[in-house]
Parts: structure tokens; C-alpha cells; sequence
């Protein structure tokens, strides 16, 4: 992976973009720090598509069959309702 500083990068954006599609990703560095990485966009679909799960996945994970805190029946505490006369 070439590294490029972000001067160079903003300075010759067309060759970096090209050798991004030809060479694969490139790094970019801001004063010697990595900041960002260009890749293809086939890549950046492959590295999204996989990452999301399923509706169905989502359900069947433990984090979906947390426990509710409902309240028994009767004992949920409301504030009086001003509009209506006791």
C-alpha cells in the first residue's frame, strides 16, 4: 500500500484515485500521522455487505432477548390528570 501525504493527495487527487483503482488502497498521512485510507469501491461494498446481519440474525442474538422491566399488573404509578375532576 503506497502512503501519500495529504498534500500530495489533494495536489495529484487524479493519480491517486488511479492508483487506487490499478494498485489497490492507499494510504494517506497528515504531518507523518495515518489519517485515511482510499480504497475501490468494490472493496468498500465487499467490506459493507458483509458486515450487515440479517433481520433474522438480529432476532436470534442474545442482545435482541433482553429481559423487559414491565411492571406488574396494578402497581405502575401515574401522575394525577389535572383535566379530570375526582
Amino acid at each position: 500500500m503506497k502512503t501519500w501525504a495529504v498534500q500530495d493527495a489533494k495536489a495529484r487527487f487524479s493519480e491517486l484515485l488511479e492508483a487506487c483503482v490499478q494498485d489497490g488502497p492507499q494510504m494517506v498521512t497528515k504531518r507523518g500521522e495515518e489519517r485515511a485510507v482510499l480504497i475501490p469501491v468494490a472493496e468498500w461494498r465487499r467490506l459493507t455487505e458483509s458486515k450487515r446481519p440479517s433481520l433474522k440474525e438480529l432476532l436470534l442474538t442474545d442482545f435482541a432477548r433482553g429481559e423487559l422491566n414491565i411492571p406488574p399488573r396494578g402497581t405502575a404509578h401515574r401522575r394525577p390528570n389535572p383535566f379530570i375532576e375526582r
